[in-house]
């Protein structure tokens, strides 16, 4: 880090570089702009100045700092009645900047409490956009958005990121490929197929042939009970994962060969420096709450507006949840788990994407099935027969790509393909998430 250290910046903070629940934080490497002298650094007042460096480090400390100036907008658009589809949009960047830096917060927060428990907060905030974009839609009754959104978020991650980081890293070390940590794959996606499990039983009880009103309280049923197991099984991965076998986790690291050495440059410096904390502890909880509550309006916003951005967009629902909201609300964690493919860290992209995948499947959507029960609403595990193929699928073709521990550049292609065949089938896809909008807004939407 920088030469000035200030007082309240701990020293020594233990900082390991192993994957935890899947959840690496880039932003300190990739997004974060540097500078030796910090904003405030020459006033004398002692708190003004703790203020204006961790604004400085917070606000202007990332390249995405250019997009902040939305969430303002965003706000202003909606108090003013502006277009639908502008709150739509300007909410849609400023959650995506704002997930980044809750990112970074979090991962300031474990520099203090330490690699486990700081794990376990990353893991907790590090999809807190999708799970809080979740309890609004169910607070609003779109239980099919929070299906869509969650479903899009594992798909994201199994397809999009997972394939991106093997090609890029395929191309990148084209001669020689890449190896992985087999174990480290072979337990997410074990994960990843009871989840799937849970998730076919409802729509095969539904098509066994009895009637819609017969099924429909038996479903709701298993599905709560499938909630209940899978939260047990994700709590059990998170002891196995931290305590009993943490070192199936770890991003091994390889010895570097003649070659290898050739291109690295600098020498000992060209190594990864060990990160240290740049804000306090309880700076950086003050910052993820208030980063957090703007998140939850701006959330709120996108629930409300995305049916008629969609509508007026001529694009489908169903698209925007599934494709848009989770690219765009994850781009910053996508593009690090993409440089570490292209540092040959392999072991680290495979535990963004497929950590996250295995979290929001086993530990996110569990969580809303039992949230909406004590609200009071009939959310189930039922994600129709399209939308289940789609995950099935996917599952397996990851499970097949991983299996060997090696990777080239055709096996991130393919599953890059397989994405964008979803993706086309979703957006012609013009299923409504709800049957109450008033006719007037389909007659606009295909003009």
């Amino acid at each position: 880090m920088g030469s000035l250290q200030e007082p309240w910046v701990l020293e020594n903070v233990d900082s390991k570089g192993s994957v935890r629940h899947g959840k690496i934080n880039m932003s300190s490497s990739l997004l974060r702009t540097k500078s030796d002298l910090p904003l405030g650094s020459r006033v004398r007042c002692p708190m003004l100045r703790h203020f204006l460096a961790n604004l400085h480090e917070v606000v202007l400390g990332t390249k995405l700092s250019v997009i902040f100036p939305v969430i303002p907008l965003a706000f202003v658009a909606h108090f003013y009645g502006f277009g639908r589809p502008w709150v739509f949009a300007l909410s849609l960047l400023g959650v995506s900047a704002l997930a980044e830096r809750i990112s970074f917060l979090t991962e300031q927060i474990a520099y203090y409490i330490g690699p486990t428990v700081g794990g376990l907060v990353n893991a907790t905030c590090g999809n807190a956009t999708e799970l809080i974009i979740a309890i609004f839609a169910l607070r609003q009754n779109k239980i099919d958005m929070v299906k869509y959104s969650l479903l899009g978020s594992v798909l994201s991650n199994l397809l999009l990121v997972l394939g991106t980081s093997l090609f890029c890293g395929g191309i990148a070390h084209l001669r020689k490929g890449q190896k992985f940590n087999r174990r480290q794959a072979e337990v997410n996606c074990i994960l990843l197929l009871l989840a799937l499990l849970c998730h076919s039983l409802p729509l095969l009880f539904r098509m066994s042939g009895a009637s819609a009103a017969d099924t429909a309280d038996p479903i709701l049923q298993l599905s709560r009970a499938s909630s209940v197991v899978m939260l047990i099984a994700y709590i059990t991965y998170l002891v196995f994962q931290l305590f009993t076998h943490s070192q199936f986790f770890e991003a091994q690291e390889e010895p570097k060969d003649e070659e290898d050495g050739a291109l690295e440059q600098g020498g000992g410096e060209g190594k990864e420096e060990e990160e240290e904390a740049v804000i306090g502890f309880w700076s950086a909880f003050v910052w993820l709450v208030g980063l957090t509550s703007l998140i939850s309006l701006l959330s709120e916003y996108l629930v409300e507006t995305i049916e008629d951005a969609s509508y007026s967009w001529g694009i489908s629902v169903s698209f925007n949840s599934m494709i848009l909201l989770p690219i765009v609300g994850n781009a910053a964690e996508h593009a690090g788990a993409i440089v570490f493919a292209f540092k040959d860290k392999l072991d680290i992209s495979l535990g963004v994407a497929l950590g996250s995948a295995t979290q929001i499947s086993m530990f996110a959507v569990p969580l809303c099935v039992i949230a909406a029960w004590i609200m009071g609403i009939d959310m189930d595990l039922n994600f129709n027969l399209l939308e289940t193929g789609c995950l099935a699928l996917s599952i397996v073709a990851v499970a097949f790509t991983l299996q060997d521990g090696n990777s080239h550049y055709l096996k991130g292609l393919i599953l890059i393909l397989l994405y964008s065949v979803i993706g086309a089938c979703f957006f012609v896809s013009k299923t409504p998430l709800s049957k109450n909008k008033s006719p007037y807004i389909y007659i606009y939407s295909s003009l």
